[in-house]
């Protein structure tokens, strides 16, 4: 008895289509990462997406939620506390709070044009009582709902394959739109939250001090619980399976049968089945694209700033002429209301911006660290003959004009004082989605 073999063997070969699913990988593994950011994205995935392979082999990877990590998280700046001596490295959110402060746009604080370096910022973030770090709130579902093209060009490849009789390249696509529907709905399940120290020490003082980066600097304001938010906290992804993550497991497996299926398949479809396949796969990796397109740590930011209670009306920035003047206007921020504390450093927090330990830079900390430790409202900077004796003319030239930086980064804070200090937010906050 003759027996029809399943595939015609003689015809059988690997063209373009078949390999489809090597390509796209990196667009559908960052568009996948917006689960979490998009509300009702997660029940948007049910289109033939490209590059299964890639996305089955990073998902086959996955355990103990370092999804998030290894594909999110960036090193961040320099933190240095004002008063608890806190000097330490920080990690992503961190990092988000400085991309946060060069997306803004600040006020310039004039000083002299001949003294004028490397123009600097300083952002002031006022970091509200943070309540209610189990859950993120995410971003509005417009950009989600663009899934609707892919999923009906998806949907009418499939069915016209079934109108010509094409059911291979039919069963194809539709293998495709579930492994990609059920993978997104079950990664989609997990829920990012923040984690990060919840318990101080009762009497520690407040968590005020510095995000430094080389050119920029951001001043943290608040507790220390909330400001250990940005400094010891990073994101998690909350995903139910434990360890193991037998889910996600599971759609690795479906997504490399997939990937197999349409490897060995798909060339013995008609032309015609093959273009709708490619037709499905194209719009699907446009989606993709644009998804993977946006910026994803923009998106972050403004999720954390929720979390923070950080509205409009909570940062402020500012353009200081040159890097002395910034430490000046910085550690005056800091130094008010705890200018008596002896806690507070004014000279190691001025060193930390210009640590320069020639003669002058000496008397030029000593001399400003003394009025960011004296409760005068009006500064005034006094320099006798015998503490510049030894120094050359060219030395107390450059000393004059470091003084005259500082005395003009004092009257600039003092004329701003009363808009930093009214810088506030709520008393209560619960986690929303972003409208």
């Amino acid at each position: 008895m003759y027996v029809v073999p399943l595939i015609n063997t003689g015809s059988f070969s690997l063209d373009a289509a078949g390999v489809a699913g090597f390509f796209g990988g990196d667009e559908t593994l960052s568009a996948m990462a917006t689960v979490h950011l998009y509300r009702g994205r997660r029940w948007l995935g049910w289109y033939n997406s490209p590059g299964s392979y890639t996305v089955a082999k990073r998902y086959g990877q996955l355990a103990n939620s370092r999804f998030w990590d290894s594909d999110c998280s960036q090193p961040g700046p320099r933190y240095v506390a004002s008063l608890s001596g806190t000097d330490m490295a920080t990690g992503h959110l961190a990092y988000l709070a400085i991309q946060i402060s060069r997306e803004l746009k600040g006020m310039a604080v004039r000083g002299e044009s001949s003294t004028e370096t490397l123009p600097a910022a300083v952002t002031v973030i006022r970091v509200g009582d943070v309540t209610d770090m189990r859950r993120v709130g995410k971003m509005s579902i417009h950009h989600a709902l663009l899934a609707t093209i892919p999923i009906t060009i998806s949907i009418a490849a499939c069915f016209s394959c079934a109108i010509v009789n094409d059911w291979l390249a039919f069963s194809l696509i539709l293998l495709g739109i579930i492994s990609s529907g059920i993978t997104c709905l079950v990664i989609g399940t997990a829920r990012l939250r923040l984690q990060a120290p919840t318990n101080v020490t009762p009497g520690v003082p407040p968590g005020d001090g510095l995000l430094l980066t080389p050119r920029d600097v951001v001043v943290l304001k608040g507790s220390e619980k909330d400001v250990n938010v940005i400094t010891k906290g990073h994101f998690e992804l909350d995903m139910h399976g434990g360890k193991e993550y037998r889910s996600v497991g599971l759609c690795s497996l479906l997504l490399l049968a997939q990937f197999l299926l349409q490897l060995l398949l798909i060339p013995q479809a008609t032309l015609f089945g093959q273009v709708m396949f490619l037709s499905s796969l194209a719009a699907s990796w446009a989606y993709n694209s644009f998804l993977s397109s946006l910026e994803s740590e923009k998106i972050q930011g403004d999720l954390l700033c929720k979390v923070l209670r950080v509205e409009e009306g909570s940062i402020q920035k500012y353009y200081i002429h040159n890097r002395r003047s910034q430490a000046v206007f910085a550690c005056s921020i800091l130094s008010d209301g705890i200018e008596t504390d002896e806690d507070f450093d004014a000279e190691r927090m001025l060193s930390l911006f210009v640590p320069n330990k020639t003669r002058v830079w000496n008397l030029w900390r000593k001399k400003v660290a003394a009025q960011l430790k004296s409760t005068c409202p009006d500064k005034k900077i006094h320099v006798t003959a015998e503490e510049k004796e030894g120094l050359c003319e060219e030395q107390r030239k450059l000393l004059d004009t470091f003084l005259d930086d500082a005395q003009r980064a004092f009257k600039a804070y003092r004329e701003r004082a009363g808009c930093l200090r009214s810088i506030n937010s709520s008393q209560s906050w619960e986690a929303k989605d972003v409208v």
